[in-house]
């Protein structure tokens, strides 16, 4: 792209998957871009992330589908357990997620910021190691400081820092406001591959608890997984590792299997993320000159598996929305023409808790019929919704 002049400055809150995917698409329609990021580097490893349908193609559109297909991981078997570790089943994944067979990516996480990251490092301005601590619009543009020091004027902001989002927080209030919590908490870290493990997910269940751990390849570490039911979310247990620990060793205290080594594991790991699990459900968007994208606006959480796919279609569809408009219809085009793909996804999270999750005896027993009968049936067709948005060809500044 040959640019005459300056586009308009613009500064993105995040550099992960959303964050470095709308700095890609805002770069290529001629806007300045900066990056803030608050960690020293991008993050690198990280658990397994899904690319389908529509997403498919924005990263084709990217030039990157290539090198992701190189790093797919290629998961072949999920194994279902009972609470005395005897197998229910074991399948292929896209039995439970509704994936499609040969087309569909599963790559880990920080595999995918390094493709996304590579594509613009050398075109975008980023800032590592620093965040923003205010925001003041005007009708002209928005005064940024940073917690770092020192202060700027962009004309639009884009808060792209995830489910617990600083920017959406400054602009649209608390996150109690959108958040819906469903039910769950969870906790992952990784531990040492001592069960022969390999390109395999192993789910241990009772009812309102469940453990997995889940090998991405031939490698000396798997990912653990602790999951349980909870009415409300543990708020004591934020922000408190020892307690985050204190409160799985109890709930999952007479569990079986391989669930007392994981627990002996949990205590000696450093990279634990606990959470609870939830979506973002907003009425709007954008306000003024800021606008939200991927987990920040939307978060459809882990149980649909489209939290990545809706980061990278709602990147793609933001800047083209603001390629050849104004801010003010831009962002209104953007929601327009990305809302309805969002609700179907994140509608999505009925059929996740209740294949992996289910909190009673009689749900458990009626998952695990149902998990038992997919093992004879051809393989389902991918869910509709991966696939529910066709992406525009967008114009250029």
């Amino acid at each position: 792209m040959i640019r005459t002049a300056p586009g308009p400055k613009v500064l993105i809150s995040g550099a992960g998957i959303a964050g470095a995917a709308l700095a890609f698409w805002l770069d290529r329609h001629g806007f300045e871009v900066t990056v803030v990021e608050k960690a020293g580097t991008l993050r690198s490893g990280g658990y397994p992330v899904d690319v389908r349908g529509t997403a498919l193609d924005v990263v084709e559109r990217m030039g990157i589908l290539p090198r992701l297909r190189d790093a797919h991981i290629d998961l072949r078997r999920i194994t279902f357990r009972d609470g005395d570790g005897g197998e229910v089943a074991s399948l292929h994944p896209h039995a439970v997620t509704g994936g499609a067979a040969g087309r569909d990516l599963e790559i880990r996480r920080g595999d995918l910021t390094d493709a996304l990251y590579t594509t613009v490092r050398d075109d975008v301005e980023f800032l590592f190691n620093d965040s923003l601590d205010t925001l003041d619009q005007s009708g002209y543009g928005v005064d940024v400081t940073f917690r770092g020091g020192g202060s700027r004027t962009f004309d639009l902001v884009f808060g792209a820092d995830g489910m617990h989002s600083r920017t959406r927080e400054m602009v649209f209030g608390p996150e109690e406001r959108f958040r819906r919590y469903l039910g769950y908490c969870f906790a992952v870290f990784t531990m040492r591959n001592t069960f022969g493990l390999s390109h395999e997910t192993v789910m241990w269940n009772t009812p309102g608890r469940a453990a997995a751990l889940y090998a991405v390849g031939d490698d000396d570490e798997v990912h653990a997984f602790l999951n349980f039911a909870r009415p409300e979310p543990s708020l004591d247990a934020f922000g408190s590792p020892d307690a985050q620990r204190d409160l799985l060793a109890e709930v999952f205290a007479d569990a079986g299997w391989e669930v007392p080594g994981i627990l002996a594991a949990l205590h000696g790991a450093d990279d634990v993320f606990f959470d609870a699990v939830g979506q973002i459900r907003m009425p709007r968007w954008s306000s003024g000159r800021v606008a939200l994208v991927g987990d920040a606006a939307y978060a459809p959480s882990f149980l649909t598996g489209q939290g990545t796919s809706l980061a990278l279609v709602g990147a793609c569809m933001l800047a083209g929305s603001l390629a050849d408009r104004d801010h003010a219809a831009g962002f209104a085009a953007y929601e327009h023409a990305t809302r309805d793909f969002v609700t179907l996804n994140q509608n999505l999270v009925g059929q996740g808790g209740a294949t992996l999750f289910p909190t009673t005896a009689r749900a458990l027993e009626q998952r695990n019929d149902r998990l038992r009968g997919l093992g004879a049936m051809p393989a389902p067709e991918p869910r509709p919704a991966h696939s529910a948005l066709t992406l525009p060809a967008f114009g250029s500044r």
